[in-house]
């Protein structure tokens, strides 16, 4: 059985405009799925921002009127009317489109947030071996919450702040001077070209502050879930100390990429002001000079407002984006991780019934370096029972990894009622198994909620029904709670024995033609061991049953008993026969002969 000691680091996304547009492409299908939608709320966004600009034009000619030497009473009330009419539309189109956008924006985020879901079950074994849960979690959760930012921004914003600026800026150069439209463009061009340039240089700061948060979290929850290690080794200080360099590094990260947003928003705001400046010098000129009105100056400085507000929120918005861009990279590197095993173009169904399982001359090694099987070759005829024993490390367990196929064969093959399991849907092949392994480990939920993971539409009667076959139901009858007892991150509340017991019921309930019993007994005491043992050994008759068992005396009634060693198999046959060769399975026996005498007559002199 292969122990990882290392952690699965996720490549840093690539930089630049290629790949942030390959993102913004890969979200348009998500988008256009809802075009109907999608175009009706531009539509509104559009009429929203025609209404805006609007509205300085009707104020304009309100103030104009007002100054006049002989100003008529109707004119300025129909103007004042058509004034709250434009900030009504503007206000109704604006809410109109968010209405309609919602529903657009959280459905490409959950379809999104669901695909990568579904990809990351779909990877191998070996990918969720290596990697950190905490950097995993924490990729998905800011790349879903920056797909909602990104999709929002770009279609709400993006756009109409271009369309307004230009608005403003043809306002202006029809109205006025050429100077106008020329300080603005200019401001423009320097503006856009400045906030660019600064947010690229903060790009990497932001990559830097995301890894190293990615990395606190892994720690944290690698810690927390090892909670019981800390403990035994007094070691919460050194825990602590390894999360706070961590944060140490965040901080320092954080305070760099503060200062950069800082100096991005002092020089926006100084290129802001020198425009407004230099326009309302120009506007001023007009007026002292006859060749504006009051209500011209009014206006350019309403439309000065028009274009800041959306020209502050360029910035903004590309800092937004170019932060979402980079969070959501980390989560698409998670979607475009390559599966390992997949199903066949042609895989087909497993039949139903009775199965058989062979291991036709099989070779493996989890790294190129180190092979764990060697020519594996062996039979379990349908219904019948095959146990497989060696030390640790033989590669027992690596067995029932194949079976499932987590992982495929270099050489040979595993069949399953004589097609090769590769042939086979993955769905149906594990459809077709049910395991009880070594290390049990359960859902944070009810117990009854556990046990029921082995067939999510069974009854509460088939629950039971399973729990009293494995010997649980007694025991959990006497919790407060009962089934609906919760059994902890991992099920810590639970004794090893009584997540053993569940981890029965649950391959019980699921009830299938293949078992595999991976030390289905290891964690229970001797008078428990042999209660249960007599009851797997009940309800694998007419099942085909692996039992991979380090303890021999769980072993003895198997149809035929595989030595492991090192990979390779060394003895094979029944517990009789393999007594009397006298080898390599009749001195674990007799080792094991040994030990229990001795813990025996330990208990005694206790």
């Amino acid at each position: 059985m292969r122990r990882s000691h290392t952690t699965r680091a996720l490549p840093a996304p690539a930089t630049g405009k290629p790949r942030d547009w390959e993102t913004i492409r890969s979200l348009i299908p998500y988008i256009w799925a809802y075009r109907g939608r999608v175009l009706f709320a531009l539509a509104c966004l559009i009429a929203a921002k025609l209404a805006n600009v609007g509205v300085p034009l009707v104020f304009k000619d309100i103030v104009d009127a007002f100054t006049a030497e002989q100003a008529a009473l109707a004119a300025p009330l129909a103007l004042l009317a058509a004034y709250g009419l434009l900030r009504f539309s503007m206000s109704l189109f604006t809410e109109l489109r968010e209405l309609l956008f919602a529903r657009v924006t959280q459905q490409a985020v959950r379809n999104i947030a669901l695909q990568v879901f579904r990809h990351l079950h779909a990877l191998s074994l070996r990918f969720h071996l290596e990697r950190q849960t905490g950097g995993l979690t924490r990729d998905i959760e800011r790349g879903t919450r920056s797909i909602g930012t990104l999709i929002s921004y770009t279609i709400y914003s993006i756009l109409p702040t271009f369309v307004e600026v230009g608005l403003v800026i043809g306002i202006l150069a029809s109205r006025y001077e050429a100077s106008f439209a020329w300080i603005t463009v200019g401001a423009l061009v320097l503006y856009i070209t400045f906030t660019v340039l600064v947010t690229n240089w903060r790009t990497h700061l932001r990559r830097e502050v995301n890894e190293i948060d990615s990395a606190a979290n892994s720690r944290a929850i690698d810690s927390l879930l090892n909670y019981e290690t800390v403990k035994y080794f007094n070691n919460e200080d050194y825990e602590a100390r390894r999360y706070d360099e961590q944060m140490q590094k965040w901080a320092a990260a954080q305070v760099k990429s503060q200062f950069s947003l800082s100096l991005l928003n002092v020089g926006q705001a100084g290129i802001i002001a020198v425009t407004v400046t230099l326009i309302m010098w120009r506007a001023a000129t007009g007026v002292a000079n006859g060749s504006m009105t009051v209500g011209d100056i009014v206006l350019v400085n309403g439309l000065l407002i028009q274009l800041y507000i959306p020209l502050n929120w360029l910035g903004v918005l590309y800092r937004e984006i170019r932060q979402a861009l980079t969070d959501i990279e980390r989560m698409f590197a998670l979607k475009a991780e390559h599966r390992e095993i997949a199903d066949a173009p042609d895989a087909i169904p497993l039949p139903a019934g009775p199965c058989a399982v062979r291991f036709e001359h099989v070779g493996f090694s989890y790294e190129a370096k180190r092979q764990i099987l060697f020519d594996v070759d062996f039979a379990i005829p349908a219904g019948g029972t095959v146990a497989v024993v060696g030390h640790s490390g033989s590669g027992k367990s690596t067995l029932s990894r194949l079976l499932f196929r987590f992982y495929d064969v270099q050489s040979g093959a595993v069949k399953v009622s004589g097609t090769d399991i590769r042939q086979l849907t993955q769905a149906s092949l594990r459809a077709a198994i049910g395991i009880v392994p070594q290390d049990t480990v359960l859902f944070n939920d009810t117990i009854l909620y556990n046990i029921q993971y082995g067939r999510p539409d069974a009854s509460p009667a088939d629950v039971i029904a399973a729990a009293q076959a494995a010997h649980i139901h007694d025991f959990v009858e006497s919790l407060p709670e009962q089934y609906e007892t919760r059994v902890g991150e991992r099920g810590l509340k639970l004794s090893g024995g009584e997540k053993q017991r569940v981890a029965i019921a649950r391959a019980l309930l699921k009830n299938p033609p293949i078992l595999i019993f991976d030390e289905a007994t290891s964690a229970l005491d001797s008078k428990s061991e042999k209660a249960i043992q007599a009851e797997l050994e009940r309800i694998a008759v007419g099942r085909t049953t692996l039992v991979i068992a380090h303890r021999l005396s769980t072993v003895m009634n198997a149809d035929e008993i595989l030595v492991l060693d090192q990979g390779r198999i060394v003895e094979r046959g029944t517990h009789r026969s393999l007594l009397e060769r006298g080898s390599a399975y009749a001195q674990m026996w007799a080792l094991q002969q040994q030990e229990e005498a001795e813990q025996l007559s330990g208990q005694g002199t206790a």
